[in-house]
């Protein structure tokens, strides 16, 4: 079941500055980012959507700078509303900053802090319970690649991850999935088109298998690898990739916003 990019879903521009700028630097981003915005209206915040993900310190800033039609996510968090976690930042306090959502998964937090996908699916319903729009990140190192397993780490990672979340929360929660190949983050490797294009297929029949397959044509399904302005618009025109998520060409506005612009110019080609 491959779907077909139409007005079912957006296509979503994250931005994940991951463990970057203090929030002077983060203001003057955020003030940036709106002014673009502000100048380029036409899609923005209904067929494209754009997410900005700061670190904990600049999230309270980021809300009350929100650019136009823009989301606020975490990069991570606890699945407990409360207790005894010492460093842990919990759904009820993002909620009560303001925040939109928050990526869960992302592939450094599973390299370098042990998250697995067992808690992630707790983290997935505990988000979605708080009215948090998650987006879960998956994919497969390069050994897994090479060893012609990418397609079963990633299916396994998504049916652990999503075993929990009934149907009705997929469907109203802002569920958006991530997949980011690891030999391609900050490597300067991209998946060609057409491979990232056979695993985002790959995905959407995995949560057409888990919820509905109706469900999985609205679901989002973003790309991210060293996604460039050079190459958004080819991953982009993708029918089954619905967007990106952006570490480094996403730390300044230029960039970001050429990505953002490619994603405008394929909607208004399309004409929807």
């Amino acid at each position: 079941m491959s779907g077909q990019a139409s007005e079912l879903r957006p296509i979503v521009v994250a931005a994940n500055w991951k463990m970057h700028k203090l929030r002077s630097e983060a203001l003057e981003y955020l003030e940036d980012l709106g002014t673009w915005m502000d100048d380029h209206p036409r899609g923005l915040g209904t067929r494209v959507e754009v997410v900005v993900a700061p670190p904990f310190t600049s999230l309270e800033l980021a809300v009350e700078h929100r650019p136009p039609h823009a989301r606020i996510y975490a990069q991570t968090m606890h699945q407990s509303d409360q207790g005894a976690f010492t460093g842990e930042v919990s759904p009820a306090m993002l909620r009560d900053l303001g925040v939109d959502g928050v990526l869960l998964g992302h592939s450094e937090r599973r390299q370098y802090f042990n998250e697995h996908d067992g808690a992630l699916s707790e983290k997935v319903v505990a988000a979605a319970e708080f009215g948090l729009r998650a987006m879960l990140c998956v994919g497969e190192t390069l050994d897994e690649r090479q060893g012609g397993r990418a397609e079963d780490v990633v299916r396994d990672q998504l049916q652990t991850a999503l075993s929990d979340l009934d149907v009705i929360k997929a469907t109203s929660s802002g569920l958006s999935v991530a997949y980011e190949p690891v030999w391609a983050i900050g490597t300067g490797e991209t998946a060609t088109a057409e491979i990232a294009q056979g695993m985002h297929a790959t995905i959407r029949d995995v949560l057409g298998s888990i919820f509905t397959a109706e469900i999985a044509e609205r679901i989002p399904v973003l790309y991210g690898g060293s996604v460039k302005p050079a190459n958004a618009a080819e991953l982009l025109g993708q029918p089954d990739i619905d967007g990106a998520l952006v570490g480094g060409a996403a730390l300044e506005v230029e960039s970001f916003s050429g990505i953002v612009s490619a994603g405008l110019d394929l909607v208004a080609g399309a004409g929807v």
